[in-house]
């Protein structure tokens, strides 16, 4: 039996940098919405199925505006999402029980290839835990809390980190369990008082570990936290950008244009 591949795809930000009252992932991207594109990609990749993270109240928008209006055949679930990203990440992680591996893309990166993806999974299969990444172009610096520079690392050593990030789906699964509810085994304690993932969230704050949410911001972090396992870096494209600002947008259809995407 072949392994079941997995993509979760999140789309429930709100995109508070482009100035617009319409969220980034449905704003107009060479003439569809800009979550078409990603969807696109797995939808002709090797992934098996899809599930579509969306904002709260958005889920009948997405099923017939975007999925049976665009023909997705792989987005087996469209479900809400949290508060924060790693809320709906979990929420997509519990949605794709029974899969084997699975790669976690934000939908606000449209040009993400075939070739991105193919290389994902099979980093995945090799080491369990990958994410996409380039190596940085430009000099960085670390800034003290006045905006003064106090150290330049060195250049070679940095990757900008993109997605999708694909790992062994029990590795994941169960680094965001311990991430969100790190009381889930001592008998239900968490549920007592709201959900167990703020629960768990408030324990973290509390003891003021390195493990907070502040201080996570990708999904590997999660798995090298909570699961001491490090990530391998696959070197994916400087055309997979994140579409963050309306300049943005027209980076990214220029970029589209030259695939077979458009």
């Amino acid at each position: 039996m072949s392994d079941r591949i997995t993509a979760i795809v999140l789309a429930a930000g709100r995109g508070r940098r482009m100035g617009s009252r319409i969220q980034k992932q449905y704003m107009q991207l060479a003439g569809q919405p800009l979550i078409c594109h990603a969807l696109r990609a797995f939808e002709q990749s090797p992934v098996d199925d899809v599930i579509l993270v969306c904002g709260p109240g958005e889920e009948e928008y997405c099923r017939s505006g975007i999925v049976d209006s665009y023909g997705f055949t792989k987005v087996r679930a469209v479900i809400p999402g949290g508060a924060e990203r790693y809320d709906s990440v979990y929420a997509g992680l519990k949605a794709a029980a029974g899969c084997d591996y699975v790669l976690i893309h934000d939908g606000a990166r449209p040009c993400v290839t075939d070739e991105i993806i193919r290389a994902a999974i099979d980093g995945a299969r090799q080491y369990e835990a990958c994410e996409i990444a380039v190596p940085v172009k430009d000099t960085i610096k670390v800034a003290d809390a006045d905006e003064f520079a106090v150290e330049t690392p060195p250049r070679s050593s940095l990757w900008a980190m993109q997605t999708p990030q694909a790992f062994a789906y029990p590795l994941v699964y169960e680094a965001y369990r311990r991430f969100l509810e790190p009381d889930a085994d001592r008998g239900g304690e968490a549920t007592s008082s709201g959900t167990a993932a703020s629960f768990g969230r408030k324990a973290n704050v509390a003891a003021g570990s390195a493990n907070q949410p502040s201080a996570i911001t990708d999904d590997a972090m999660v798995v090298e936290r909570f699961m001491g396992r490090r990530a391998r870096l696959i070197r994916g494209s400087y055309e997979n950008i994140k579409v963050t600002t309306p300049e943005d947008l027209a980076v990214a259809e220029v970029f589209l244009s030259r695939t077979s995407v458009i």
